[in-house]
């Protein structure tokens, strides 16, 4: 069987997605939980943007060499430049293998509009990083890197002969994985397949090649897989197919086509795998979706809620003669199971804590007992508790934990015939009272129904109403995480700064659907304020 190996990028292309800010606990956690899965490649980041991702990607590097993650190589990603160059290399010098990646725009568009240079400057500037990042050396001489990667942005864009001449000068220079990214998911499957034949054919060498594709139009899977069968050696995909715009190839559908279709996706007759263990895919979809806050459509294939759901009575009549009438994969193959009443109000600290554990959250004791309050208190007012509140319930705090203001309280006038006024109460978490207790805001507004006045009085502490910065709320919406009248509401909101266009997300839980709101409008509002901090 010939090996595909699955490189993740959730915990860089996916946190392009527009309000998704991972932590570097938040990574970490999924990072473990990518190993577990068994894909081969983590790209960690970005380390050269800012000092917190190279913080994060250096956590991932150390717990791949103290052996937290098993059998993975942790990437970093760079820019064609030097500086970046040796940011990725002290960010990854933890890690038991290390990879570069490196990639600078190919095509003409992007190198006219985007980095105004020529295409001789591009080739010179890939010779030179490349080249940098093949020689240099860590203190005790040995090489910086393990592995090295080039990328040509926009490569399926980019005139034939040049993109040839860019991955050729790359593998001479020490690039070992040339990538060939579908940038903005223009290719069709056809297509990619006579780019990279024409790769191959044009530039022999000993480098493997690689895809990165882009759902644009819907055929970032396809594409990844054509790639497959006509030679590449390595998918570059997320979880969910979560990143910018459409997102990219997603690792789950990606897995399973070649588990189901391994009759059909072959190469030269030969059947194609990959090293990812199918049981794991649910639980690393549910933590992604929770860290991320990133729901999954209903009818996002393989994860989503509906892809074993069956409501045609035709269908049920035929699901329950024989499975395989109407499913082309079994549930219990992607470790898909029912929710589970775990715990319940009389379950104690320790079982709480083993169980968001098996879920892949990583707390230390103020998390654990945070939590575990919170869970406490929700408990009191539900009948049952299932691995969905909890995943609500960590992925509140995980959410909250660093941000400036946390709710004390709040009260709502609202009525049919008269305008919502709201009265909110939030905790300083950075400013101190003389009796060495943070300091307590209370700002009243109006607004157009009880929600509007919640997050307008919240505007008026944060400084959202225009004192510090204006923020504008792009969408809002509130689920019940599970069934019953007693469930526990998640409200989502997505904020953007009206001067810097930056997009940022925020989740709260809760049985009341007000107190839920305001605490995931807190959640944005904190990373809205945190994100001006270091701007």
């Amino acid at each position: 069987m010939i090996n595909i190996q699955i490189y993740d990028t959730t915990l860089r292309d996916g946190e392009q997605t527009p309000g998704v800010h991972f932590g570097p606990r938040q990574k970490l956690d999924i990072a473990k939980r990518l190993a577990k899965t068994g894909v081969d490649v983590i790209e960690a980041g970005f380390p050269a943007s800012s000092p917190g991702d190279a913080a994060a990607v250096a956590g991932i590097a150390e717990a791949s060499g103290n052996g937290e993650l098993r059998d993975v190589t942790v990437s970093a990603l760079a820019r064609m430049r030097r500086d970046d160059v040796d940011a990725a290399a002290a960010a990854v010098k933890g890690a038991k293998r290390s990879r570069l990646h490196v990639f600078i725009a190919t095509s003409d568009i992007h190198l006219e509009y985007k980095l105004k240079i020529s295409r001789e400057e591009a080739l010179e500037r890939i010779r030179d990083c490349v080249s940098y990042g093949a020689n240099l050396t860590r203190e005790d001489g040995t090489p910086a890197f393990d592995e090295i990667e080039f990328s040509a942005e926009d490569a399926t864009r980019t005139d034939p002969d040049f993109l040839c001449e860019a991955v050729r000068r790359a593998a001479d220079c020490g690039a070992g994985i040339v990538n060939i990214p579908d940038t903005v998911g223009y290719t069709t499957p056809d297509e990619f397949r006579r780019i990279l034949r024409d790769l191959r054919e044009k530039v022999p060498g000993d480098y493997r090649l690689s895809v990165h594709c882009h759902n644009d139009l819907g055929m970032a899977v396809a594409n990844s897989l054509a790639a497959a069968e006509c030679g590449a050696e390595q998918i570059e995909c997320t979880v969910n197919g979560l990143g910018e715009r459409a997102g990219n190839a997603a690792m789950e559908e990606i897995v399973m086509a070649l588990r189901v279709r391994r009759d059909v996706l072959t190469r030269g007759g030969e059947e194609m795998g990959c090293r990812i263990d199918p049981r794991e895919i649910t639980e690393t979809s549910r933590l992604v979706a929770s860290v991320s806050g990133i729901a999954v459509a209903p009818n996002k294939a393989v994860v989503g809620s509906n892809a074993f759901a069956h409501a045609s009575g035709i269908h049920q009549h035929g699901v329950m003669s024989a499975r395989g009438t109407y499913e082309i994969m079994k549930p219990e193959e992607i470790g898909l199971t029912a929710n589970t009443i775990v715990l319940g109000k009389l379950s104690g600290r320790h079982a709480f804590a083993d169980r968001t554990a098996q879920l892949g959250y990583t707390l230390d004791a103020a998390g654990i007992d945070a939590s575990f309050a919170r869970f406490k208190e929700i408990a009191d007012k539900k009948s049952v508790m299932t691995d969905d509140d909890i995943r609500a319930i960590v992925g509140e705090y995980l959410d909250s934990r660093e941000g400036k203001y946390y709710l004390e309280t709040f009260q709502i006038q609202s009525g049919n015939h008269i305008r919502a006024m709201a009265l909110v109460s939030l905790i300083d978490k950075e400013s101190e009272e003389a009796d060495g207790g943070n300091r307590i805001v209370t700002e009243a507004a109006p607004g157009e129904g009880p929600i509007d006045a919640a997050f307008n009085a919240v505007n008026r502490i944060a400084g959202a109403d225009g004192t510090v910065g204006r923020v504008e709320l792009i969408s809002y919406g509130i689920t019940a995480v599970t069934e019953g009248t007693d469930a526990l509401g998640e409200a989502k909101v997505k904020i953007r700064d009206a001067g810097q266009g930056t997009e940022f997300s925020g989740r709260g839980v809760s049985t009341d659907v007000i107190k839920a709101s305001i605490k995931a409008y807190l959640g944005a509002i904190n990373k809205w304020r945190a994100n001006r901090n270091e701007c």
